[in-house]
């Protein structure tokens, strides 16, 4: 796992695999961060520690959004991934399967296709 440092000799890596690393690491320890806190607010009895907590969750959820927007801007398949699967409507797992052609026929498990056949998932150009 990433959290583990790095897997290969650091000397041997480039700056930009280091800096990859770094901020997946970060990513990583952010979203265990909005974790710890949204299970703290959720038990909270006090309603201003739970507003406090929630407001802490909060700048964390911010902080992971900066970390993956770096991988965006930095790596053309979190680009591509990002833009396929973000902001999309209908069903997570069907529209994957539908893009890669591999989505199984109606009543074989696949959710029912919305009126005039479009999952509205729009297009992957920019």
């Amino acid at each position: 796992m990433a959290h583990e440092g790095f897997h290969e000799d650091p000397n041997e890596l480039s700056d930009y695999a280091k800096d990859y690393h770094r901020i997946i690491e970060s990513t990583m320890e952010e979203l265990e961060a909005v974790d710890w806190y949204n299970q703290r607010a959720e038990c909270a009895t006090d309603p201003e520690a739970r507003a406090i907590m929630e407001h802490n969750r909060d700048e964390e959820i911010e902080h992971a959004c900066m970390g993956i927007e770096w991988l965006r801007k930095n790596s053309p398949v979190w680009d591509e991934m990002l833009r396929e699967f973000l902001f999309q409507e209908g069903d997570i797992v069907g529209n994957e399967q539908e893009m890669t052609g591999k989505a199984p026929a109606e009543g074989e498990g696949a959710p029912a296709k919305k009126s005039g056949g479009s999952l509205n998932i729009g297009s992957n150009k920019k």
